[in-house]
């Protein structure tokens, strides 16, 4: 009898400590993905050729302080940021969409607070000077099966920051057009000046003819991004699998051919 009391108990023990082990596991997760990082997964192509669909992505939580958003589910805790500082102008930063306050975005921010932006004839202008681009030749876009041949540019920011876009079209005959009014008929390739507010960033996706972003200000637009909902800035990508609606997924033998081996470990720019 006290042989088998004593088992008992040590089985208690063994599950006492299986539990604390859980529990101090998911703490710790927990605490990570709050204070330091938090993976992301792309799942379309607003910000090709930076990103691709089925790219894996760590965000640093960090970068700009933490708001209620940093946490799991948003409690609303606080407001404003705990140690926020603003985004480089250039930086890709995982947002909360501003119209739910729930749903992930990613983007370029190309606009801080006073910043007078403008698109024209597909170029981005920022405080009245245009962002060089450089034409790189063609890119072969891939999305749910899709293929779609666009033009590539290098576009240099104020402050030197550069990066790849991709147009499909600068939307020159919509500015040639007579009797277009940019203020009364949207073209996001020909938008008129936004003036960005205080405690808010204009953000943009590099594939920009194929992106909601922050020149859209209608109700189910992105608008202008609070600072209090940015997530973090994107650091590396950790993993990166194309994906293609038609593949069968217990084809386990085909996965290691759809790991893009060469984008492991990239720095996110």
């Amino acid at each position: 009898m006290a042989t088998s009391k004593a088992a008992a108990k040590r089985k208690q023990g063994v599950w006492a400590e299986n539990i604390k082990t859980i529990v101090y596991a998911v703490l710790i997760a927990v605490g990570v993905r709050t204070v330091l990082f938090e993976p992301f997964n792309i799942p379309s192509g607003s910000m090709i050729p930076t990103l691709l669909v089925g790219d894996y992505l760590f965000v640093s939580k960090y970068s700009y302080g933490y708001s209620k958003y940093s946490m799991p589910f948003s409690p609303p805790l606080f407001h404003g940021r705990i140690f926020g500082s603003l985004p480089h102008r250039g930086d890709v930063a995982v947002f909360k969409f501003p119209r739910d306050n729930s749903t992930d975005y990613i983007k370029r921010i190309v606009g801080l607070p006073g910043d007078h932006l403008q698109v024209k004839q597909g170029v981005l202008y920022i405080n009245g000077e245009a962002a060089p681009r450089a034409p790189e030749g063609t890119f072969i876009a891939r999305d749910q099966g899709i293929r779609t041949e666009l033009r590539r540019y290098q576009e240099t920011l104020p402050g030197g920051v550069k990066h790849d876009i991709l147009k499909a079209t600068d939307g020159v005959e919509n500015a040639r057009r007579p009797g277009f009014d940019p203020t009364r008929e949207f073209d996001p390739n020909n938008t008129p000046e936004y003036v960005v507010p205080a405690d808010h960033v204009f953000a943009m996706g590099d594939n920009r003819d194929m992106s909601s972003d922050s020149r859209f200000m209608n109700s189910s637009g992105v608008g202008f991004v609070p600072v209090e909902n940015l997530v973090g800035r994107a650091e590396i990508l950790f993993f990166s699998i194309e994906s293609d609606p038609n593949d069968a997924w217990w084809a386990f033998w085909e996965w290691p051919f759809k790991i893009r081996w060469s984008r492991l470990l990239k720095p996110i720019h």
